[in-house]
Parts: structure tokens; C-alpha cells; sequence
């Protein structure tokens, strides 16, 4: 779903290489663990929301591990990495090398094209949509061999342009308040494509759609300032949809000032806001963060829709414009800031430490190394402090600014909603203040430290001692209640609230969430326009932890709402949960009662191509009722053996087949007939299969 004609916010994915999913245990209720001390290194369950990793020149492999040992545990929602393309490569390997495109060959200075497609399939497995940073307005300057081998000779002749493909003006930019010329002109000596002419755009185009079908989710167009809005609207309404079936997430490059205007773009997509990156270096880096009371449109600011917010990226951190990863403590702070704040859509920037403006990442003769976070990398995504603001921020997602507060200079509180509090403090000494929160009384998990400390709320207020330099934010997921630790949501028990991890397997098509809904508010009221929607991050398992009444006896079902907002009830008897003091697991599958409920786990022997994946498909709803595009996707990580545990009813006989999909989505079945199965009383059934 899209909350406006130019935003696409990431969405949880059915992997085509989800990852395995345990046998699910039912009837019960168990115990969580404790949780670890980093939320950036263990898996939260935070949904996956809005926020952009911007891993700026991490190479592919490198990208893959983090999406799955990092972004999706810490609930990021996509991913932003460098371009793609081969690109000039040079003796002193600078940095800016990627800017200059030889071609519109993957494989580059990052990794190759197999490198890069394995990224974006795993990154997807985890949930996290790919953008990519698209080198579109030009080609290079400088003429030499490419990472791909590459060799340019004249810098108007490339394997995929030609002279007659460039603008007529072939100067280097100097009026820049001369649009004509900061849009048809040369931008540091490099040939400015003519993206008027309808053969550039197709060839544009075509190397877009190449990326996006290999499963890319959108761009951050680089220079979009010198490509007329015009032609960019045409590249973009060009474009395939992405494998989720959208159109791809546009976010363009458009410095302020000088013509044209950053609203001209909005037709196209997002826009990244220089100028919002601006404010947060003057408040946090040397003025009052005060101010930020009336932070807002009123700022010169891009519209709230269309702007994709950061505090640092490449360029910036390089010319001063910005905040950089060398102010430390006081760079944190506005990643937290912008996180809590809730303007457009937030992106946290990691890259590498630097001595020299145009020194290149860590590499071997050019070609990028693996991220090494202790060592050259500034890997601020990890950060404790970030990484717990991320899932605070989507725990808030949709709910407005409240209860501001600014006790001392350089000193600021405020919540979201009711659902989160933060205190910031931008001094240099420790500050204590009584806060109003408009949280439930309780106690919460500080998300800045990872939880290791906790805060309590007492008649809606929370007595904190913000360090120096540092920050203090808790949100209602993140609720430690004790044995009568009082409080609660005014529903039936009065004992405060607990975390009630849901867990529902359903097979879904595309386009179609699952939502739990129930008798206390914290799970809508029995109303559907309040259900909470569960993460799709484990497909076909849906998942979520809902802070709901302790000592209460709770009654629920799950739902399925389509793209066009149409419900449908799971048919089965309404279920029943009783909560106590600790934290709870209920494990369901969609319209099967939890006593008449089994597992079987089906593993298959299967040779593939790259790309090419292995599902299951059957008789019974739980396979998906013979429905291809309702497959359930079986793990490849024990390749090539292919497995996945099911839920399906016991006592029942259904019948079943293995199919693979490759990248275009095209179904292969297995031959042979039909494979049958009959389910008994009891769990922890197999089926052990070869590919025939």
C-alpha cells in the first residue's frame, strides 16, 4: 500500500530464499529469553518500517551479511548501496571513480554480477528492499580501463553511448543560475546524456529494468538536479514494477537553491533533503537544540511526502556542509534525533573513516574489501543507540510530535503519541528533569543502551538523568512489567502489561497482510480498522510482540486484509489467551485450531540455477491449495537440499507437489504424479523427497 502516489514504503517480502523456519510448538505458553544487550546484533522480532541503511560503498558481499545479521534484527526496511555499474578505475582509486560510469555492466569495483545478484536475494530473504544508486545523468569524464575491463578512448564513446547520445552543450557547468546550462551542460567535464532523445531514455531504462529485474526496489538517481524533471517523469513512468509488484521508490539528488526548484521533482518521487541535513549541523552542532520545537515545513524544508531525510552522506561529510562520523557523540544524537522526530523518510549513513576528501574505501587494487567495523569502517547502522532508535521509530510509525519539553539549553523531550518518549541532551554535563511522557505507568527498556537500563513511568511521568552528550528512549513494545508492577491499558486484570509474541502461519498472495485482532485495545477491540499488522519477515510465518494486559484473560483471531482494504476472517472458533506476569508465545496457523494443529517438515533433493528457487504447493490451504503464486518457499541453506517445516491439520490426507520459480517469477512443476501425505494425532512429521 502506498500513502501517497510518490512514496512506497518498504514492505515485508516473501523471500524466494526465506530463511528456515523452526518447527512451531502450540497450545502452550513459554517463557522468552532474556534479551541481548544490542539490538543491532540479536534479533529484536522489530518489524521491519521505513529506514534506509545507507551502506555508501560497502562492497555486495559485505551488504548481504549485514542485511541479514543486522538490518533486519534492528528493523531497518531497505537497504541503499553504491552504483552498480562498471566505472572508471585508476591508479589512486578515489572514491568518486563510481560516479564515472564505463558501462553498464554489474560487475565492478563492489563485486561481480553474480556478487551482486546473491546481495539483493539475500537481502530480500531478510526482508530488506535493495536501492541503488543510479549514475544516469552522465558518463566519465576520464578515459582509461574500467573494473570490467572496459577500455574508453574518447570520452563521447562508450559501449552503450555515442557521441550523438550527449547534449549539444559541451562545457563544463559555470552559471548555475543558469538552469538551461545546469541541465544540458557538461557537470565536471562529463558528458551530459541527452535524456531528451527517446533511444537515451530506452537505453536508461533498460538498465534500470535490468537491475530491477534481478530484484532491485528502487534508485537514488544521482545529479537528478541536471536532468530536466520532464525526462526524468518519462525514465520513471518507464520502468518495470518490482517483484513485489510496485512501482520502484525514487529518491533524487536535487541540491536546494539555484534553479530548478526541488519541488519540480516531486512529480517524480522523493527527494533527498540537504537542507533538513543542514538544520540538524547548526542546532546540534552549535546551536540550541531547543529550537527544534518549531522544526518543521516552516524550515525550508522538502514537502514532509517527498523528502528522504539523512544527517550525513558522501559528498557532505567531505565538504562541510554536514555533521560527520568525526563529531562523534554529537553526530549520534541527530541520527536519534531524526529517528524520534518522524519527518519524511529517514536514512542512517555508514561508510569508512578517511584522512584525505578523495580517498577510496578500504580495498585491494581497487576492488572494495569486506566491511571491517573495527578497523577503517564507521559502521554507525550498528550502533547500539541508532540501531534501538530504529525500532523505536517504527513503534511509533504514524503517530504525531506530543509533549514537548525543553528543561535547560541544549536539553529536549518529547514523545510520539503515547506509544514512545525520548529525552536528548546536546550538553556537555548530565541532566536530571521530570518528564511528562504520556506513556502507561510501568517500567520500560531504555532502546539507547540496549536495554541494560530501565525507566519507570509513575502517573504518566519518568524522573531522568540523561547523560551528558547522550540520550534516554523507550517505547510501549519495549514494556518490563514485574509482578504487580500496576499500571495497564485499562483492560481486564490490572496487572500493567506483558509482550505477547504473535506467531501465525498463512500463505498469502501478494499484496495480502495478516493482522491480529482481539477482545483488549492493544489488539484493535475486535475493531479491523485497529488490527495490528504482523511481519511477513518469516513467511509464510507472520510475526509480531504486542505489549498487551498482564493476569488477563484475552480472546483473539487473526485476519487477512488485500490491497484494497477487503477483510477476511480466519473461520475457526475465536482463540483464547491468558496472560500471567512474564512474557508469552502463542503459535497459530490460519484456520486451524491450535489442538488440531501438526508440523511436517518437507525437505527435497533439487538442483538450480542461480536465482532459481524451490517452493511447495498442495492440496490444502496451508500449501497454498494448488495455488503456484501461494508456494511456500522451502530454505536452500543446506543446498541442494531444500527444506521448510509446515503447519497443517492433523488426521488429514492431502496431496502435494515441489515447483521452482527463477527470477522472472516463471513456475516449473515437477513430473510425475502428484505426491500424497496423511497427517496422525501426534508432531514432527517428514516427508524426504528428490526433485523428479
Amino acid at each position: 500500500m502506498r500513502p501517497s502516489p510518490t512514496r512506497s514504503l518498504p514492505r515485508r517480502r516473501r523471500a524466494a530464499t526465506a530463511l528456515a523456519a523452526g518447527a512451531l510448538a502450540f497450545g502452550g505458553l513459554v517463557t522468552l529469553p532474556s534479551p541481548a544487550a544490542s539490538a543491532a546484533t540479536a534479533d529484536t522480532g522489530a518489524p521491519n518500517g521505513d529506514v534506509i541503511a545507507n551502506l555508501w560503498s560497502w562492497n555486495w558481499t559485505s551488504v548481504a551479511k549485514e542485511c541479514t545479521d543486522v538490518l533486519d534484527p534492528a528493523g531497518y526496511g531497505a537497504v541503499q548501496v553504491a552504483p552498480p555499474e562498471e566505472s572508471l578505475k585508476q591508479a589512486n582509486y578515489y572514491w568518486w571513480d563510481v560516479y564515472q560510469p564505463y558501462s553498464y555492466s554489474l560487475d565492478s569495483r563492489f563485486g561481480s554480477a553474480s556478487d551482486f545478484r546473491s546481495m539483493v536475494d539475500t537481502c530480500h530473504a531478510a526482508g530488506i528492499e535493495v536501492y541503488t544508486d543510479a549514475v544516469i545523468n552522465h558518463t566519465a569524464a576520464q578515459t582509461g580501463t574500467g573494473y570490467a575491463g572496459t577500455t574508453i578512448g574518447n570520452k563521447y564513446d562508450t559501449p552503450d553511448y555515442d557521441a550523438g547520445d550527449s547534449d549539444d552543450c559541451t562545457k563544463t557547468i559555470a552559471n548555475w543560475s543558469d538552469q538551461y546550462e545546469v541541465q544540458h551542460c557538461e557537470l565536471l567535464g562529463m558528458p551530459d546524456l541527452d535524456t531528451s532523445e527517446p533511444g537515451v531514455r530506452a537505453k536508461i531504462v533498460g538498465f534500470l529494468d535490468k537491475q530491477i529485474d534481478l530484484g532491485v526496489d528502487g534508485f537514488r538517481v544521482d545529479a537528478a538536479k541536471h536532468i530536466a524533471t520532464a525526462d526524468m517523469n518519462a525514465i520513471v513512468g518507464a520502468l518495470h514494477t518490482t517483484k513485489a509488484g510496485d512501482a520502484p521508490y525514487i529518491t533524487q539528488e536535487v541540491y536546494p537553491g539555484n534553479p530548478p526548484a526541488l519541488s519540480d521533482y516531486y512529480a517524480n518521487g522523493d527527494v533527498l533533503d540537504f537542507t533538513y541535513a543542514a538544520a540538524m549541523k547548526s542546532q546540534f552542532g552549535g546551536g540550541d537544540i531547543a529550537n527544534l520545537a518549531s522544526f518543521g515545513s516552516s524550515w525550508g524544508l522538502a514537502n514532509e511526502a517527498n523528502s528522504t531525510t539523512f544527517v550525513t552522506n558522501h559528498d557532505t561529510e567531505r565538504n562541510g556542509y554536514t555533521l560527520s562520523y568525526k563529531d562523534g557523540a554529537t553526530a549520534v544524537l541527530a541520527n536519534v534525533f531524526q529517528l524520534a522526530r518522524g519527518y519524511g523518510r529517514p536514512s542512517v549513513y555508514a561508510a569508512w573513516n578517511f584522512g584525505q576528501s578523495d580517498e577510496a574505501p578500504p580495498n585491494s587494487s581497487g576492488f572494495v574489501s569486506d566491511t571491517d567495523c573495527s578497523r577503517g569502517w564507521t559502521c554507525l547502522d550498528r550502533d547500539t543507540a541508532v540501531s534501538g532508535m530504529v525500532a523505536w521509530h517504527n513503534a511509533v510509525a504514524g503517530a504525531s510530535v506530543a509533549h514537548w519539553q525543553s528543561p535547560a539549553s541544549n536539553v529536549i523531550g518529547f514523545g510520539r503519541g503515547s506509544g514512545g518518549f525520548v529525552a536528548i541532551n546536546n550538553s556537555s554535563s548530565a541532566h536530571t528533569h521530570t518528564y511528562t511522557t504520556g506513556l502507561a505507568d510501568g517500567t520500560y527498556k531504555n532502546v539507547i543502551d540496549g536495554g541494560a537500563t530501565t525507566v519507570t513511568v509513575s502517573g504518566g511521568k519518568a524522573a531522568l538523568t540523561v547523560p551528558a552528550k547522550g540520550a534516554v528512549a523507550f517505547y510501549d513494545g519495549a514494556y518490563v512489567c514485574t509482578v504487580n508492577c500496576g499500571g495497564g491499558d485499562g483492560g481486564s486484570g490490572g496487572g500493567g502489561t506483558v509482550t505477547a509474541s504473535f506467531n501465525e502461519y498463512a500463505s498469502t498472495p501478494s499484496g495480502t497482510d495478516v493482522y491480529v485482532v482481539g477482545s483488549v485495545a492493544a489488539l484493535g477491540s475486535w475493531n479491523t480498522a485497529n488490527a495490528v499488522k504482523l511481519s511477513s519477515g518469516a513467511y509464510p510465518v507472520w510475526k509480531k510482540d504486542i505489549a498487551v494486559p498482564a493476569s488477563s484473560s484475552i480472546e483473539y483471531k487473526y485476519l487477512k486484509k488485500d490491497a484494497a482494504g477487503n477483510v477476511t476472517w480466519e473461520s475457526n472458533a475465536n482463540r483464547a489467551l491468558t496472560t500471567g506476569t512474564s512474557s508469552a508465545v502463542v503459535s497459530n496457523s490460519w484456520n486451524v485450531a491450535n489442538a488440531s494443529a501438526t508440523d511436517v517438515t518437507f525437505t527435497v533433493n533439487a538442483t538450480t540455477v542461480t536465482g532459481t528457487n524451490v517452493y511447495v504447493v498442495g492440496s490444502i490451504p496451508s500449501l497454498g491449495s494448488w495455488n503456484p503464486v501461494d508456494a511456500i518457499p522451502l530454505s536452500s541453506a543446506s543446498y541442494p537440499s531444500w527444506g521448510k517445516s509446515v503447519i497443517v491439520p492433523k488426521g488429514t490426507s492431502f496431496t502435494y507437489k515441489y515447483v521452482k520459480k527463477d527470477a522472472a517469477g516463471n513456475v516449473t512443476w515437477e513430473s510425475g504424479d502428484n505426491r500424497s501425505y496423511t497427517t496422525g494425532s501426534s508432531a514432527g512429521y517428514t516427508a524426504n523427497d528428490t526433485w523428479k
